[in-house]
């Protein structure tokens, strides 16, 4: 059995689950962020035995009987919502997610792309950065610091060309607000504050120039490539000013186009060998195409999207993902509780 750990909104799921399923594999899909107001688990040790239940209103699942699980976008254990003074809901949202995070390290069965604190460390670009550059990547100069001074030294080796991106860009709450703060094409207005720089280090990257954006999804021993450009007709013009400057890759709201694209065979080995070095099975590797023909590497995302590159290009990510999760649940199926 295949336990899936996704928000229930999650697209990407629903493209995949078909095709899980038609190998046969059961699926049960439920989200970590229901836990503990609408969900409940109860851990039983007996002499030298344990048993691990999770109910909802709708099953209940002995986790004895999962043998893969799938990590795509699970929202984090979380208070009732009526459970309104910060103080409390602090303690529960903390206690609820040390819980969970034992009851994970207890199933002893593949994951997909990688169990959390895996997937953490994957994530961080302190870490993939630099295996990046010890697998050969070439990469922008990048200075990662919370040091004012540092802004601008980095601001005049990049000629002018500089973009500020956060370590970690999830969404966040400011005066009770949800924001999301996407990269920043640092401008000589930005000098002027950048004392503000001591209260959060931020990462600093020189602008390349591009041919092209490109995202490589890998998995296993697969990689997928595709060309990825802003759609002109969303009014997102990928030859603009603001875009020339970015070095990021245009951000998937929907608007994206895709093309196949075919990468070099020792390009593409850097690709499986960064995940795999990382201990990912899943990857999507973003890349800039240099009008010299030099690809430079950007960032991993251990759970980047697919979804529309696939149904947008053709390429059978889909397909790969599902053999990958039914051989592993096949494999992982004779795995005995620790």
């Amino acid at each position: 059995m295949l336990l899936v750990l996704s928000d229930r909104g999650d697209s990407t799921v629903d493209t995949a689950l078909p095709k899980i399923e038609a190998r046969g594999l059961p699926v049960v899909w439920w989200d970590p962020g229901d836990f503990p107001s609408g969900g409940r688990v109860t851990v039983t040790f007996t002499g030298d035995r344990a048993s691990y239940l999770l109910s909802t209103e709708d099953l209940v699942l002995d986790l004895a009987e999962v043998t893969a699980v799938w990590v795509r976008r699970p929202n984090a254990p979380s208070a009732a919502m009526n459970m309104t003074e910060p103080t409390q809901r602090a303690h529960v949202d903390r206690v609820s997610r040390f819980f969970m995070a034992g009851l994970w390290d207890l199933l002893p069965v593949p994951w997909f792309p990688a169990r959390f604190p895996v997937l953490d460390r994957a994530h961080n670009k302190l870490v993939h950065l630099d295996r990046a550059i010890r697998l050969g990547f070439v990469v922008p100069e990048t200075v990662m610091t919370n040091d004012p001074a540092a802004l601008v030294p980095a601001y005049e080796r990049s000629g002018g060309r500089l973009v500020a991106t956060l370590f970690d860009s999830h969404r966040f709450l400011l005066d009770g607000q949800d924001h999301h703060v996407h990269p920043t094409v640092v401008t000589r207005r930005h000098l002027a504050s950048r004392h503000r720089l001591q209260h959060e280090p931020v990462i600093l990257q020189s602008d390349v120039p591009r041919a092209m954006n490109v995202r490589v999804i890998v998995v296993g021993e697969h990689a997928f490539a595709a060309r990825v450009a802003a759609r002109l007709d969303a009014g997102i013009d990928a030859r603009g000013p603001r875009a020339a400057r970015d070095d990021r890759p245009p951000h998937d709201d929907g608007h994206m186009l895709y093309g196949v694209h075919h990468l070099p065979a020792d390009v593409e080995r850097r690709c499986l060998d960064l995940a795999a070095d990382l201990g990912l099975a899943f990857a999507a590797v973003d890349l800039i195409l240099r009008p010299d023909g030099e690809y430079v590497f950007l960032e991993i995302d251990p759970n980047g999207e697919w979804g529309r590159l696939e149904a947008a290009t053709g390429l059978p990510i889909g397909d790969a993902v599902a053999d990958w999760l039914a051989t592993a649940a096949e494999r992982g199926g004779g795995a005995t509780q620790r």
